[in-house]
């Protein structure tokens, strides 16, 4: 039976995952999600859900065009709305959430983009993860992005145990340094995207092979 971890040396392994992490992509703050305004970057998050950024992209060109302000995704009408974001998926739930949500920012909060996780959340289609998003990207307030890649390389690094996205959040939380917590997302992702895969990761080939204890199960 393996040893437990000490919490001196769970901590010692995180940093030293940290360092591996920003010296192979660097520290720079990246958002793969198109937007030049923050209440863009709002509704591109909410379109997002179960679709590539990639894809959203590729309709927010045309779609950020049409709809140049929120005052206009407030007055849009949802049967032409859908039609504009259909290639999304979930394209009903998603263009009724993006009217609601127009409309709390045009008549509780001026228009603009709120700057806090309460208010944030209570916007229609707003969970933690797209007010994270929007806090650490819009912001640059620390919060830490719990979507599909985070919380799977998060628990083969064994520094997540829960299924539930908000408490992988506080587990996080507890052992990254806040001034890595905006980074986490944006470095595993990456990882999750081009070694850590889900279905086959490449632990042979990945840079925190000795560090993972899911790829020393893997390897050996």
């Amino acid at each position: 039976m393996a040893k437990k971890e000490t919490k001196a040396e769970l901590r010692a392994r995180v940093d030293q995952v940290l360092a591996a992490l920003d010296r192979e992509y660097g520290t720079e703050y990246i958002c793969y999600l198109n937007h030049e305004t923050p209440w863009q970057l709002l509704i591109a998050v909410i379109l997002s859900a179960q679709c590539t950024d990639a894809r959203v992209n590729m309709v927010t060109a045309d779609l950020f065009k049409k709809y140049d302000s929120v005052e206009k995704f407030a007055k849009a009408d949802a049967n032409e709305l859908e039609k504009d974001i259909h290639s999304l998926g979930f394209f009903r739930m998603k263009a009724k959430n993006i009217i609601s949500c127009c409309q709390d920012l045009m008549e509780r909060f001026g228009g603009e983009v709120p700057k806090t996780i309460e208010e944030l959340t209570s916007l229609a289609g707003v969970g933690r993860k797209t007010a994270n998003v929007i806090l650490g990207n819009i912001y640059n307030e620390p919060s830490i992005v719990v979507d599909t890649h985070v919380k799977r390389i998060s628990k083969k690094l064994g520094f997540a145990k829960s299924e539930d996205p908000e408490k992988i959040e506080y587990e996080l939380m507890k052992i990254l340094p806040r001034d890595h917590w905006i980074l986490w997302n944006i470095q595993i992702i990456t990882l999750g995207r081009s070694i850590c895969f889900a279905r086959r990761p490449k632990c042979g080939e990945c840079f925190l092979k000795d560090l993972c204890p899911s790829a020393q199960k893997t390897i050996s």
